[in-house]
């Protein structure tokens, strides 16, 4: 599943109060931590995140003390008393095998030592796969089937929703919708390799000028870095969505992505995305409309335009068969 379907799925468990134990797996780098951790704070929950791969069996079973004759286990202070939360269990498959034999006594009887979790716990866990590269372990059979197992992968457009949402440079979402094998590529043969949590870092170093090789690897910074240089040569899509400007769409695929991108991030109001819209209809093939719509309209939505825009769209012949067109393809 996409990391949108896995945040869906993991919040309709939450509205439903469904106590399942959880294992969420996925390549490094893809935000299934983020992810829990959205979901703990949009439903006013707490977050523990414990790292078992850091830990000693009697970290988590707790220290024995001697009373009377016979041995208590004494919790540990970051395991949760009481209210309601997530405990996230992450790199669980990191943890040896001594260790997850413990966690699998928490994950299936909600209680390990002398501890027991409150009623308004949920157990997530997380974890990365052989094929990934990761140092793990395999998971013993008896702790796998204590689990409902999800696996996730990144997507173009859930990286999309995320970058524009976060403010991320319009040209690197356009790099990256040009290049999508690069969005998460793992090289076996270099420490940096392109991921979305190392591209999301590769924005902040070029920003402040600094060398984006260091995140992503050597090949993919040389392509990210051709692109910018191409990119310059976008039209004038300040002059676009004012409407003042009335140029040629691109040729070039690599410029068509820059352009459409660039056209979302400045959609900030619904007089300019009405100008965007036009100027593609006119000047593109539908599936560069669509791809502007199927990022813009979102932000539209959030910012209270999109209704405006649907309106004067409807006025539109040509615009309505635009529309038309784009609601059946989300449909279908």
């Amino acid at each position: 599943m996409s990391p949108s379907e896995l945040k869906e799925y993991l919040r309709q468990l939450v509205i439903d109060e469904i106590a399942i134990s959880v294992m969420i797996w996925g390549p490094p780098g893809i935000g299934k931590s983020s992810i829990v951790q959205q979901i703990a704070d949009e439903s006013d929950r707490q977050f523990i995140d414990v790292r078992l791969s850091q830990l000693a069996p009697t970290d988590l079973r707790g220290l024995p003390v001697p009373k009377a004759g016979i041995t208590h286990w004494f919790p540990p202070e970051f395991l949760p008393q009481e209210g309601r939360g997530i405990l996230f269990l992450d790199e669980i498959n990191m943890a040896p095998p001594a260790m997850q034999g413990v966690a699998q006594q928490l994950i299936l009887d909600r209680r390990v030592g002398n501890y027991k979790l409150p009623a308004g716990w949920m157990i997530w866990s997380a974890g990365n796969r052989k094929e990934d590269r990761a140092s793990v372990f395999d998971m013993p059979s008896p702790l796998a089937n204590r689990f409902i197992h999800l696996q996730v992968e990144a997507t173009i457009e859930d990286f999309r929703r995320y970058a524009f949402e976060q403010g991320i440079s319009e040209k690197l979402i356009g790099f990256l919708s040009f290049r999508q094998d690069l969005l998460h590529k793992l090289n076996a043969d270099e420490m940096a390799w392109p991921s979305p949590r190392s591209w999301e870092m590769a924005e902040r170093l070029h920003h402040s000028g600094l060398d984006v090789e260091p995140s992503v690897g050597a090949g993919a910074a040389a392509e990210y870095y051709a692109y910018l240089s191409i990119t310059e040569n976008i039209p004038d899509i300040d002059g676009i969505v004012s409407g003042n400007k009335n140029p040629a769409f691109p040729s070039e695929t690599s410029l068509r992505y820059a352009t459409v991108m660039s056209l979302v991030s400045r959609s900030d109001s619904s007089d300019k995305a009405l100008h965007a819209i036009r100027w593609l209809v006119s000047k593109a093939l539908p599936e560069w409309t669509q791809l502007y719509a199927t990022d813009a309209f979102p932000r539209l939505r959030a910012q209270g335009y999109l209704e405006d825009v649907h309106k004067e769209i409807l006025q539109d012949d040509k615009l309505r068969g635009f529309l038309t067109e784009f609601m059946q393809l989300v449909a279908a």
